[in-house]
């Protein structure tokens, strides 16, 4: 089984806590413009474009931006246009890291993304060094006063989830990425509102992290996180929650 994604939940929760909007916004209006630009702009046709405006819709964000996001990645209006770029790197204490990047701009985005992990004690590392440390997967969180465990777990892993495990105060439910939409409409079809849905990259081991070298790691996390070229980040780093709250 895939380890615990422990940095993937505590983002999600410290984004609607600080309320950076617009960034979010930024965020998810490029991932919608790159899923309709490879995938089509008909929702129903492209998984991914379905995955993109259904965490737009858990922001809040207006259909209007939705919308025109869509329409500069068909081309039926002028925009940017976006590369995919994936960095891998260590944190202080030597956690694995991996940056997912959308940019108009490959040369600043990796100026950028060096200067951060050498800031924070960490470093850039070659293409490969890390990524084999993960498996990519379909994550659906699910807060516990919204479920029945043992609803959720029948519900889940009827419709082809991998496993359904305990986090504390709520349920995480694992699932191949191509279940994961599946599993999610399963979900939904109960009246079992989810927390988080998204397809992530998953740790296979934890690196338990302390001190000096956690709180550096933490700091890492967070400037790439705010970074604007950056898209999403995942980590292998097991930090205390007394650390992350």
């Amino acid at each position: 089984m895939s380890g615990h994604n422990k940095w993937s939940s505590i983002k999600h929760k410290k984004g609607a806590a600080d309320a950076k909007r617009g960034k979010i916004f930024s965020k998810l209006i490029k991932e919608i413009t790159v899923a309709a630009r490879m995938g089509g702009g008909d929702p129903n046709a492209n998984p991914r474009l379905r995955a993109a405006i259904s965490t737009a819709k858990t922001e809040n964000m207006p259909k209007d931006n939705m919308e025109r996001a869509i329409k500069k990645g068909t081309g039926e209006l002028e925009g940017v246009s976006y590369e995919e770029i994936i960095y891998e790197g260590y944190a202080p204490g030597g956690a694995a890291v991996l940056v997912e990047c959308l940019t108009d701009n490959k040369n600043r985005a990796v100026a950028e993304v060096r200067h951060l992990f050498s800031k924070a004690g960490g470093n850039l590392g070659e293409n490969g060094c890390v990524a084999w440390m993960f498996d990519k997967k379909g994550l659906i969180v699910v807060n516990k006063d919204k479920a029945d465990e043992d609803q959720l777990m029948e519900i889940a892993i009827d419709a082809g989830a991998e496993d359904v495990n305990d986090e504390g105060d709520s349920f995480e439910v694992i699932t191949e990425t191509g279940d994961f939409e599946s599993v999610k409409e399963a979900i939904e079809k109960a009246a079992i509102e989810t927390e988080m849905a998204e397809i992530t990259m998953l740790p296979q081991n934890l690196l338990a992290l302390e001190g000096k070298e956690a709180e550096q790691t933490i700091r890492l996390m967070d400037a790439l996180e705010d970074c604007d070229d950056v898209q999403k980040v995942y980590t292998n780093a097991d930090i205390p929650d007394e650390l992350l709250n």
